[in-house]
């Protein structure tokens, strides 16, 4: 495992204004073809978590998929040598940095199907402020389709979070929540961040950071790996909803070992950094 860190004060500052940041060449060709393997089988072979968020008549196709590194050696194998877990320590200012999930988003060509802007934290079964969102493409990807931030948002509100085909509020009572704002329609009144990536390349965000992507144009595909972790004040929150990604689906009931207001552990959320479990479970 690399135990580089290096990462300049202007990116970790970027990160904690504003909530996202870009890191340039953080992961190796090596990790990278274990991605593109990886996520190919999971296109090829998706688990009974995965989510076509395309409609019937997109010209593309978009699929997601959810906690597959446990049955993906492939992405076992880039857990075990990325130096992403020691940038997020920097990026959080965390002791420790533990895995919470892995997400696979696969938009073929000429999908039309946009993500809708959203932030991640309303879905999920934790809380604290101390988390990055890894979002690592492994095919090149032009600014008109790659994500796109709305800078200092993590810092909230949470907003509504609703279902990305149907729009329903399905996690929180219609009204108890400040919708988002129409921003597409008001572009100019926001502080927006995309780039343009080439493999290799990552964006870091925070959980509560608005994002959204539009879909893609041309011949490319468009393959990312999101690699979540969470730092030293996350903690267990179970809600009155089903969270995205269901861990009932994902981890046996004799083996949830998850405690309310505690940090995740063991197995299903190894610690990555100081000390990877993984490597040395092998």
């Amino acid at each position: 495992m690399s135990t580089s860190s290096a990462i300049d004060r202007s990116t970790i500052d970027t990160f904690r204004n504003e909530g996202a940041a870009v890191l340039r060449g953080v992961v190796t060709e090596h990790e990278l073809e274990s991605l593109r393997s990886g996520i190919d089988d999971v296109v090829a072979h998706p688990s009974d978590r995965a989510k076509v968020a395309s409609t019937d008549d997109d010209p593309g196709f978009f699929i997601e998929d959810f906690c597959t590194w446990r049955d993906r050696p492939a992405f076992g194998e880039f857990l075990r040598s990325t130096r992403l877990p020691a940038i997020a320590a920097r990026l959080m200012g965390s002791e420790r940095v533990v895995l919470y999930h892995d997400h696979v988003l696969v938009k073929e060509p000429r999908t039309r199907q946009r993500t809708p802007w959203h932030q991640d934290q309303p879905y999920y079964d934790v809380e604290g402020v101390q988390n990055v969102s890894f979002w690592i493409p492994v095919d090149p990807v032009s600014i008109g389709s790659s994500l796109e931030l709305v800078a200092g948002t993590h810092v909230g509100p949470w907003l509504m979070p609703r279902s990305f085909l149907d729009r329903q509020a399905r996690w929180f009572p219609e009204g108890s929540l400040a919708d988002l704002p129409d921003i597409d329609a008001r572009r100019h009144e926001f502080t927006i961040r995309s780039w343009s990536l080439e493999p290799g390349d990552a964006i870091a965000f925070h959980m509560l950071t608005v994002h959204g992507a539009p879909g893609v144009a041309g011949d490319g595909r468009r393959r990312v790996f999101s690699l979540r972790v969470l730092g030293d004040d996350m903690v267990y929150a179970p809600r009155d909803w089903v969270c995205s990604p269901d861990f009932g689906m994902v981890i046996p009931p004799g083996d949830d070992t998850r405690r309310v207001g505690e940090s995740l552990d063991g197995e299903w959320f190894p610690e990555l950094w100081p000390h990877n479990r993984l490597v040395d479970a092998t």
